[in-house]
């Protein structure tokens, strides 16, 4: 059954805006709240100044506005677990939340339970063991004995920054030391040490019930800040989809070794999932491996999956609601889509904010989605270091990514840098 609803999107990205966009087509859309929002999402519905990780003040947010559906962006409510508290609460129990429990988050919450899910579901990942404090003899020794490059990742959520690439043996046990020593609080608590896969990265989305599941289309991000994938991690610099390397064939194999091992595990170990699987995948010689789970849709990637997506979002959600989901046919677009991240100067070290943003309607032919933006005495300002993802369709992604790249250029603010070859690696 169809019906018209009033939603409450959680979230303040690029990601948010996105979803704001595609929600606010649906005419199954009542009303669309986003809280906090940003600049962009305030065009689609109506901004509610509230930190997400509040459940209080979302509980009373969804009693008094009559909240029917809630849809969470990033990871952080997830991890805190707002499903449960929904689902404990006889006021908020009706209300479906579109992403998992608490225990089906802990596939991103923490990477040592995701790499000991995937090794009890026999999904293909890097070899790997992890370290505490109290073992920081132990891991500095199995580090010395490792295969170069090696990888460490703090267990916990550091907002995309808690994995470490070292190419040599005496950088790799600095590091260990600094993560066990509390260079990522909490979230390096615990250390997961794996082997470095060489390949080709791409990311898949998957919806669930916990039961049937939805691929999305698929994705490529680019997460370093420099050109030709040099220097710092970032949130991500910019995607494309559908990436061309991703074969029937490949595809073929992520869902019969990845996602359909995945989702039985998620059912035998009984865990509430009503939300997005994201599986950060790499290619290694015709083979997928996992590098990560997510339990929500990428940043800057859903920019690309939603505008290649022609379902209907809200009527997507209410049929996994109802348990429905397996109803649904995903209408994909035959076009490409590209985004380009317009960053601040400085970004993802320090940077200023509060800049003045210009020429944000110069852009013929892209979608603008606000990442880190706010609205300032009449004026668009920044307000994050990712501050706008231009996104644009076009029949390849050589051409949709030529007209991001002219609108990178006319949109303005003072230390605004972007990357100039996003998908450079995909070109024959």
């Amino acid at each position: 059954m169809t019906h018209k609803i009033n939603l409450l999107l959680l979230g303040s990205g690029g990601r948010e805006h996105a979803f704001a966009w595609k929600l606010s087509q649906s005419p199954l859309c009542s009303k669309l709240l986003i809280a906090p929002g940003n600049a962009g999402t305030a065009l689609h519905g109506r901004n509610v100044n509230l930190n997400s990780n509040d459940f209080p003040a979302v509980r009373q947010l969804v009693l008094e506005e009559n909240i029917n559906m809630v849809v969470v962006g990033p990871e952080d409510p997830l991890v805190k677990g707002i499903w449960d508290f929904f689902a404990a609460d006889p006021a908020l129990s009706p209300i479906p939340v579109i992403g998992p429990s608490k225990a089906g988050a802990q596939l991103e919450g923490s990477k040592a339970f995701a790499k000991a899910f995937m090794e009890t579901e026999g999904i293909p990942t890097a070899a790997y063991r992890e370290f505490t404090a109290a073992q920081l003899k132990e891991g500095l020794a199995y580090v010395a004995q490792h295969t170069l490059p090696v990888v460490l990742k703090a267990d916990g959520l550091a907002a995309g920054k808690g994995v470490v690439i070292c190419g040599n043996i005496t950088e790799a046990r600095d590091e260990l030391r600094d993560m066990l020593g509390g260079k990522f609080g909490e979230a390096g608590n615990r250390v997961v040490i794996e082997q470095f896969l060489s390949g080709i990265e791409f990311s898949v989305f998957v919806l669930t019930d916990g039961k049937s599941y939805k691929i999305l289309p698929v994705a490529k991000d680019y997460k370093r800040i420099g050109e030709g994938d040099t220097g710092l991690n970032t949130g991500g610099m910019g995607a494309v989809s559908p990436p061309p390397f991703v074969t029937p064939e490949l595809m073929q194999k992520v869902e019969t070794r990845i996602i359909k091992p995945t989702i039985a595990g998620i059912q035998r170990r009984g865990m509430v999932y009503h939300g997005f699987v994201f599986i950060g995948l790499i290619e290694v010689d015709g083979d997928p491996f996992v590098i990560e789970y997510n339990c929500r849709m990428g940043d800057p990637e859903t920019e690309v999956v939603l505008p290649r997506l022609n379902n209907d979002l809200v009527a997507m959600f209410q049929a996994l609601a109802e348990g429905n989901l397996d109803k649904v046919v995903v209408e994909e677009a035959a076009h490409a889509a590209t985004t380009v991240m317009l960053v601040s100067g400085g970004y993802p070290g320090d940077y200023e904010k509060g800049k003045v943003i210009s020429g944000l309607n110069d852009a013929p032919g892209s979608l603008i989605f606000h990442a880190g933006t706010q609205e300032q005495e009449g004026a668009i300002v920044t307000n994050g270091g990712r501050v706008l993802a231009i996104t644009t369709c076009a029949e390849n992604f050589g051409e949709a990514l030529s007209v991001s790249l002219e609108n990178a250029a006319k949109i303005d603010f003072e230390n605004k840098y972007f990357r100039k070859d996003i998908g450079f690696d995909l070109y024959n």
